[in-house]
């Protein structure tokens, strides 16, 4: 099952808040509904969200057909339901910029930019495995990770997730070690269910566990996604990444960014730039619904953090590795 994609003139997604206690899809025919399924993370992860985006732009195409303004004020709210994701934008940019064609054109934007995910990701699985052999010396690896960045971030397979997969494939595989991912617990819930039903070993880590761990030398490399990589490398990813990579980089680890080229901005020149998004205060006073925290407790709940490119080994996209430990840059012409 993919994670999200078109049927019937619908946007069929899958409810990630439901996961791992069910498996429920829903069937999007509006745009209030998809973007609270976008706010609430039902769909999320940087290429799901720009798949999202466009099909977003198609449902509105066919809904308000002739209606330019209705679709260009409906694409607008949509665009900005997450501020700190790129892909979300690039996603309704791409495929409303076929709009003067008509809906049809509209629809197989979208449905390009679905396909062309598929096909990053296939791209990205297999370079970042081919890395990870030129990274890792031990002949068994042992990955960590943060967030969700699997099948469930994407169409299907995912970024770094997909290459933790790829080395399954590959036989080289020993465990995958992915953090819990507090306040919403997507390495817990979607991670964990998503290496289980791939068959892979991994243990489940409390985020306060992972410089420890890799100081103990219990870990050979670690793989992030990206919802935004600025022109310089620095990269936005899932709160706690950050400190995982400082983590990485006191035990001598590898920290590589596994994520799409339309994940490059290059209009954002470095992480200063970038917007953090801020999320409500129950995700951190309660869980699922159960208070934590005293009543009337203030928060600071950050979405996201931005990882320095000096922090950052290699970003692989599904088009090329940039070395940022050799100077390279994601600015830098792509070759070939």
């Amino acid at each position: 099952m993919r994670t999200i994609d078109w049927a019937d003139g619908q946007i069929h997604l899958i409810d990630q808040t439901r996961l791992p206690a069910e498996l429920v899809l829903l069937h999007v025919t509006e745009l209030d509904p998809l973007i609270d399924a976008i706010a609430r993370l039902a769909v999320r992860g940087a290429p799901a969200l720009g798949v999202a985006g466009a099909m977003g732009v198609a449902m509105l195409a066919f809904r308000h057909e002739g209606d330019e303004a209705a679709i260009r004020s409906g694409a607008a709210r949509l665009r900005a339901a997450r501020p700190t994701a790129v892909n979300l934008a690039w996603g309704v940019d791409r495929a409303l910029a076929r709009l003067v064609e008509g809906r049809d054109a509209v629809l197989a934007e979208a449905l390009a930019v679905r396909d062309e995910d598929i096909a990053a990701c296939a791209a990205m699985a297999t370079r970042g495995a081919d890395l990870t052999r030129a990274l890792v010396a031990r002949e068994r690896v042992r990955a960590m990770t943060i967030c969700n960045t699997g099948a469930l971030a994407a169409v299907e397979r995912g970024t770094a997730l997909g290459v933790i997969g790829e080395l399954l494939a590959r036989g080289v595989l020993e465990e995958a070690l992915p953090l819990e991912t507090r306040p919403l617990l997507q390495g817990a819930r979607l991670t964990a269910w998503e290496l289980a039903q791939m068959g892979a070993p991994f243990r489940l880590l409390p985020d306060g566990a992972s410089a420890s761990v890799l100081a103990r030398g219990l870990a050979d490399i670690c793989f992030i996604g990206a919802d935004r990589i600025a022109a310089n490398g620095d990269t936005a990813n899932k709160i706690g990444s950050f400190t995982l990579s400082l983590g990485a980089r006191n035990a001598g680890v590898p920290f590589v960014v596994v994520a799409p080229e339309s994940t490059v901005d290059l209009a954002t020149p470095d992480g200063g730039h970038i917007e953090i998004e801020e999320r409500g205060a129950d995700e951190v006073t309660s869980i699922r619904g159960v208070r934590t925290a005293p009543e009337g407790t203030r928060t600071l709940n950050p979405a996201f953090d931005v990882t320095p490119a000096a922090l950052i080994t290699a970003i692989v996209t599904d088009r090329r590795v940039i070395r940022l430990d050799r100077g390279e840059r994601p600015s830098d012409p792509i070759l070939g």
